[in-house]
């Protein structure tokens, strides 16, 4: 996922089809010419429908065709002929993704599994023919129902990643390396600040052909939560993640401070995301020896840890463990 290719934010118009009119026909044959009432019934109009794709990652493709539009419902005929239905139209999203209404601000919908579909907009309903207004004392009725109108609005369209593990952290913790190492994933790396400015996502392989789904996510810096840095832009990302890996350097002054910074952050943009399980992973440890390893124990946050080198490799296989049994307990 380069830079330019990721997408997680759009507004699109989307309109509904209009239902089609109700037939006003007369039944008129050689033998029958003052037959009743036989005109049919319109058809409804197109639906606007989200269809989960697990195979997308990005709202690249709806950035170019902000104006989506469903088909009109035919009109009713003769002989109870009933109108076709306006075409639907699909709008293929990733998992993860949130639609709004931009006038009210609600929640239209919620994509999270592969192929789920859901009724953006509903078509306008179909007009009744005049054969539904028959009676003793009209018989021919000349009349019938218009079609209802489709439905139109502005929708914002937000993309959270989905994933078992989001790696929180300030830039330059050693989240994108440890990433690379551990999962297919290859995302840019360099050591400067914000080096990650797109959520990258990795598929991480543990024991008897499991797996689980981590996503590294952009670094939060103090104040994120107020819009400072790039955190805010991504920090909804981790509200879909089931639980959280905090990434920390071994060199830090004082890691217990930096862990509840980042926990402010969160807690300030949504206190919920506090509720989810947390862990640490103590990077670039390869720096320090295990005397100073042991003096940092005693001072550490009161959570699942591990002091891990992407470099070396050093207990990579002890934190895939410690991950693996936290989203088992989760599961249970």
């Amino acid at each position: 996922m380069s830079d330019s290719n990721f997408v997680d934010y759009i507004r699109i118009f989307c309109k509904s089809g209009n239902g089609g009119r109700g037939s006003t026909h007369l039944r008129r044959e050689k033998f029958v010419p003052k037959g009743g009432p036989d005109g049919g019934d319109g058809g409804r109009g197109g639906h606007i429908i989200l269809r989960g794709n697990r195979n997308m990652w990005t709202l690249l493709h709806l950035r170019y065709k902000k104006h989506i539009r469903a088909g009109h419902g035919e009109s009713g005929s003769k002989q109870l002929s009933t109108g076709a239905d306006g075409e639907d139209v699909y709008i293929e999203v990733p998992l993860g993704t949130v639609v709004r209404s931009e006038d009210t601000g609600e929640i239209i919908a919620e994509i999270t599994e592969h192929g789920e579909e859901t009724i953006m907009l509903r078509g306008g309903r179909g007009g009744l023919g005049n054969n539904h207004f028959k009676s003793p004392t009209m018989r021919t009725p000349r009349f019938a129902q218009p079609g209802e109108p489709g439905i139109e609005g502005w929708f914002t369209l937000e993309l959270k990643i989905l994933a078992d593990i989001g790696l929180v952290g300030f830039p330059n913790a050693g989240k994108s390396t440890l990433l690379s190492v551990i999962s297919a994933a290859k995302p840019k790396i360099a050591d400067y600040e914000f080096t990650t400015l797109t959520p990258n996502l990795g598929i991480v392989e543990y024991r008897d052909d499991l797996s689980f789904v981590m996503a590294d996510i952009p670094g939060i810096i103090e104040g994120a939560s107020e819009g400072k840095g790039l955190g805010l832009r991504f920090l909804r990302h981790i509200e879909r993640n089931s639980a959280l890996l905090f990434v920390i350097p071994a060199d830090n002054a004082d890691i217990k401070n930096e862990y509840n910074i980042l926990l402010n952050e969160l807690k300030q943009y949504n206190p919920e995301l506090l509720d989810k399980n947390r862990m640490l992973a103590i990077t670039k440890t390869d720096l320090i020896d295990d005397e100073l390893k042991r003096e940092m124990e005693k001072d550490l946050p009161d959570i699942p840890h591990v002091f891990i080198s992407s470099v070396t490799n050093q207990n990579l296989t002890e934190l895939k463990d410690m991950i693996w049994e936290n989203l088992h307990q989760k599961a249970d």
